[in-house]
């Protein structure tokens, strides 16, 4: 397998409250109201969020150091392999009564503030939630000198707490909201366009260092294998991958672009 150089980059906190974003797009679907009903919310849930696309949005930020979502996974079992898939650590959170919340995102601030004290390596904070509850934390991870990105539904996320990260991205920014969540394809020739254009985005630049796209498609695949997928080295799979990944020359030497259609 061709070896890239390796620039370590921070590392990137992620944190959920799950709840809040499946409750925002399942309304989206079954119409206002629909979850907070006794029948909507305490049942098996179809599952609505695309949790690779986010894992994959907070994987080109840098590697994950914690990947943790909150709720109360008694009804999110249809989850299963998506969470596992992405590698998420999962926080049962039983809510103390039937209209009561289950208190995610006050157990979500007080580890996120707890973790940023402990790991120096953590340099962005994701934080996925509309809730103005956040704020606090927001304050707490900016002062500490941390990066601090939110994402949340477009029409249930408060904005203030939105201009109170550094950054705030929208789900529907990320993935078609009346899509049913796909199964990633870890192909080596999906990976790579994926990983551009995800750090492309980050950049605002067309043009992705070479050495950043392969780091990023070894944290979207750890078990990747070149030589098992048939290819001798990255340069072959770049190369095979001409019709839709652009090699840059002159200045742009050593960076990716996807091709125009």
């Amino acid at each position: 397998m061709n070896s890239q150089p390796k620039h370590q980059l921070p590392s990137v906190a992620l944190y959920w409250d799950f709840e809040n974003l499946h409750a925002s797009l399942s309304e989206a679907r079954l119409g206002e109201g629909s979850y907070g009903k006794p029948d909507g919310r305490f049942k098996l849930q179809e599952p609505v969020v695309d949790v690779a696309a986010v894992v994959e949005f907070a994987l080109a930020l840098g590697p994950l150091a914690i990947n943790r979502a909150y709720c109360n996974w008694q009804f999110f079992g249809r989850y299963r392999d998506a969470l596992l898939q992405g590698a998420v650590e999962l926080v049962q959170l039983f809510p103390p009564g039937a209209a009561a919340k289950n208190g995610a995102d006050i157990r979500l601030c007080l580890d996120a503030m707890q973790d940023i004290e402990r790991f120096e390596h953590v340099g962005s904070v994701v934080i996925v939630g509309g809730d103005s509850d956040f704020m606090p934390v927001a304050q707490k991870v900016k002062a500490a000198g941390r990066r601090l990105i939110g994402i949340g539904d477009r029409k249930s996320t408060n904005r203030h707490w939105a201009k109170s990260c550094d950054e705030f991205i929208y789900y529907d920014r990320l993935v078609d909201p009346m899509a049913m969540p796909a199964e990633p394809d870890h192909s080596p020739a999906a990976l790579v366009p994926r990983a551009i254009r995800l750090l492309a985005r980050n950049t605002g630049e067309p043009w992705v260092a070479r050495a950043a796209v392969w780091q990023m498609v070894q944290r979207m695949d750890a078990t990747l294998d070149l030589q098992e997928q048939g290819f001798d080295s990255f340069s072959d799979l770049l190369t095979r991958l001409n019709a839709s990944v652009e090699q840059g020359a002159g200045a742009w030497e050593n960076h990716l672009r996807l091709r125009q259609p």
